[in-house]
């Protein structure tokens, strides 16, 4: 069995929202409006927002933030689910929402520590990312993954493996060991 994530590192996300777009272009959500969020029919399974600017620790701090479903190993989602519409898939690990089961009842919404999981106003159903799983049962990833990030900065893989990946970027090594090195702007007026 594998254990299949998307891990964002958020440090090195430049905010462009090329997720986003693949993700709508793959799946289709509902109406989404990118600027229009508190438009009930607007949803995506896997949005971008700003986090900052703020002060951390002295200093100004400002992060893109990616909200999408975890694919937990134990989903509270599926437990607060009475329908049963909410499973987790044995040989993936990805969280799935089947909605045709699905009644309607924002049990699993409210259930999601990651806010995760949309509720469509137009059909009375809940929505997430199901990992585009009819591409990774396949042998493709997810579209989101896809080689679309300029920043590249999501990956995709078996959970174990991930973190080896990260690492694997040179840069992102150097950052990690300290050895990067500094940048100096000197601005002459």
């Amino acid at each position: 069995m594998s254990n299949f994530k998307v891990v964002f590192d958020e440090k090195s996300c430049w905010g462009c929202r090329a997720c986003e777009v693949a993700c709508k272009q793959e799946k289709n959500p509902f109406s989404y409006d990118a600027y229009n969020p508190e438009n009930p029919d607007s949803t995506c399974h896997l949005s971008v927002r700003a986090d900052g600017p703020k002060e951390v620790d002295g200093t100004l701090d400002f992060t893109w933030r990616v909200t999408i479903c975890k694919h937990c190993d134990d989903p509270p989602c599926a437990e607060a689910c009475p329908e049963g519409a909410i499973t987790k898939d044995p040989a993936t690990g990805i969280v799935l929402l089947d909605s045709e089961k699905c009644i309607g009842c924002s049990l699993c919404v409210e259930a999601c520590p990651y806010d995760a999981i949309n509720y469509n106003d137009s059909n009375g159903k809940a929505s997430k990312c199901d990992l585009c799983y009819n591409r990774v049962i396949n042998g493709l990833i997810p579209a989101c993954a896809d080689n679309v990030c300029l920043a590249h900065c999501v990956y995709f893989g078996d959970e174990k493996d991930i973190g080896e990946m990260i690492k694997e970027k040179p840069w992102l090594k150097h950052r990690l060991e300290g050895t990067l090195g500094s940048m100096v702007i000197t601005v002459e007026g």
